[in-house]
C-alpha cells in the first residue's frame, strides 16, 4: 500500500503531489489530513521549503511507529536551484534536524524547483522575505551565494520554476 502526503502553503508542492498522484494512481493526502501512515509500505512525502524546514514533514514522520520494511521517498519543493550543491547541502541539513536519523538515512531524497508569488505571501512571510532581502543586498558581492543572488533577482515578483517532468526520478524510485 502506497501513499503520497504533501505539505504546501502556497501551492507548488501540492501541484507536484497532484501530478504524481495522477501519473501513479497513488492515494494523495495533505499532511493535515493524515492520521496513520504506519500501515503503508511506501510513503512519498512532497513538501514545500520554508525557512530551511519542510512543511509538515516532521509531524508526518512522527506518525510512523516502525520504519523497518518501508520505502520512504521525500521530495522538497523550493525556490532555490536544486542543481546547486550549496543549496542541496543547506536543504539536507535542515531535513536532518526534522527527521529521525533512521528515516533520513533510508529515504530516497529529491529536490524540485517551486515558485513564489510575493502578492500571495501572508504578512509573516512577506515581512521575513523583506528582512532577508535587505540583508542580502547589503552583503559584499563575494558573499552572495547563488541562492541569495536568485532571491535578490526574484524579490517582489511572481516566478514559477515548476517542472512537472522533474518528477520522473521520483516515479522511478517508487517501484524498485
Amino acid at each position: 500500500m502506497e501513499i503520497i502526503v504533501y505539505g504546501s502553503q502556497y501551492g507548488t508542492a501540492k501541484r507536484y503531489a497532484e501530478e504524481l498522484a495522477e501519473k501513479t494512481g497513488i492515494e494523495l493526502k495533505s499532511y493535515e489530513e493524515v492520521k496513520n501512515i504506519s500501515d503503508h509500505k511506501t510513503i512519498i512525502y512532497i513538501g514545500g521549503l520554508y525557512a530551511s524546514s519542510v512543511l509538515g514533514m516532521k509531524k508526518t514522520f512522527k506518525k510512523i511507529k516502525d520504519i523497518n520494511n518501508k520505502r520512504v521517498i521525500i521530495a522538497t519543493v523550493g525556490i532555490a536551484d536544486p542543481n546547486n550543491s550549496e543549496n542541496i547541502e543547506t536543504i539536507r541539513n535542515g531535513m536532518k534536524r526534522q527527521l529521525p536519523a533512521d528515516v533520513y538515512n533510508e529515504a530516497y531524497i529529491f529536490h524540485l524547483r517551486g515558485g513564489i508569488d510575493y502578492q500571495k505571501l501572508n504578512f509573516k512571510h512577506r515581512s521575513l522575505m523583506k528582512l532577508l532581502y535587505k540583508k542580502a543586498v547589503s552583503l559584499p558581492e563575494g558573499q552572495k551565494t547563488p541562492e541569495i543572488k536568485a532571491m535578490i533577482e526574484t524579490y517582489g515578483k511572481q516566478v514559477d520554476f515548476v517542472d512537472l517532468d522533474s518528477l520522473e526520478p521520483v516515479i522511478d524510485a517508487i517501484t524498485p
